[in-house]
This record gives structure tokens, sequence and C-alpha cells, in this order.
């Protein structure tokens, strides 16, 4: 069983990049988390759906075949952090992989929408797929704390 976080791109600014890698690394002491970045679609492609399509196809790719899939969208369902630190144990209870999916500057295709079992809200407006990256890794590491019933260290 294994959480795959499967991200459009990897982050420009390193500042960023530097907390995103900071929060896996701790969300990872917790979970079994793996997180992988596929290209992104350069805009020159044509439309925007295509490009969220192509991206789709890249994200569904790169997480097992029999993962259930979660799409993070703003219209998903939001948890609070105990919540989803809930969710995520019985997840892992349930020993099956889940493939976690941020979609890119155009969000999520109707290939992923398609494929996930769920949706999962990181915030009630949109935000840059960079900084979603950022809020979800944070929550992975903070629903770890809640689960061990550990202190949440800054």
């Amino acid at each position: 069983m294994r959480f795959v976080v499967a991200v459009v791109g990897k982050p420009r600014d390193a500042n960023l990049a530097g907390a995103i890698r900071e929060y896996e690394t701790r969300a990872s002491r917790y979970w079994p988390l793996e997180v992988r970045e596929v290209r992104d679609e350069p805009v020159r492609s044509g439309s925007a759906d295509l490009v969220r399509e192509r991206e789709g196809e890249r994200l569904l790719a790169a997480i097992p075949p029999n993962a259930q899939v979660v799409a993070c969208e703003v219209m998903g369902r939001a948890m609070s952090s105990e919540q989803f630190a809930q969710w995520l144990q019985a997840q892992r209870e349930r020993a099956l992989d889940v493939g976690i999916m941020i979609g890119g500057a155009f969000g999520l295709g109707e290939v992923v929408r398609r494929r996930a079992a769920s949706s999962l809200a990181l915030a009630p407006w949109t935000m840059p797929h960079e900084l979603a990256r950022l809020v979800l890794a944070e929550q992975l590491y903070r629903a770890g704390t809640i689960v061990r019933g550990e202190p949440y260290h800054k």
C-alpha cells in the first residue's frame, strides 16, 4: 500500500521547491509516500482541454494500475486536518494504493475525473498547482502527526 502523489511539472521557484521537498520528506516519515512528476504539456500544443487531457493521461500512467484515484479540485470534498488524517489512516488500513492527482496550470482533464473514485478540495479557491502541491504535502505531514498523537512541529 502506498500513497502516490502525481503532479504536473516541477516547481519553478527554488524557494517553493525547497518547501515542497521539506514537507514531502517530513510526510514520508508517516506514510508510504511516493511523488511522481510528469511533464507539463506546452500551451502551444492546442486548447486548454487538449493540454488537460494529455497531462491527465500522463498523471494516470504515473500511478499503479489498480490505485484508487483522488482528484484534487476546488469543488472536491473539503475536510478538516483531523478528517483528512482519519481518511488517510482508513486508506492505509484498506491496504490499497491511492493516487492523488494535482493537475497543471489548466487543472485536471476529464480522463482523470472519469477515473477518480473521489475528489479532494485543498482550499475553497483556485491556486497555482505548485502551491497546491505544497499545501497537500504540508497536510500529509500534519495528518501523520495527528494519527500518531504527536505535536505539530513547524
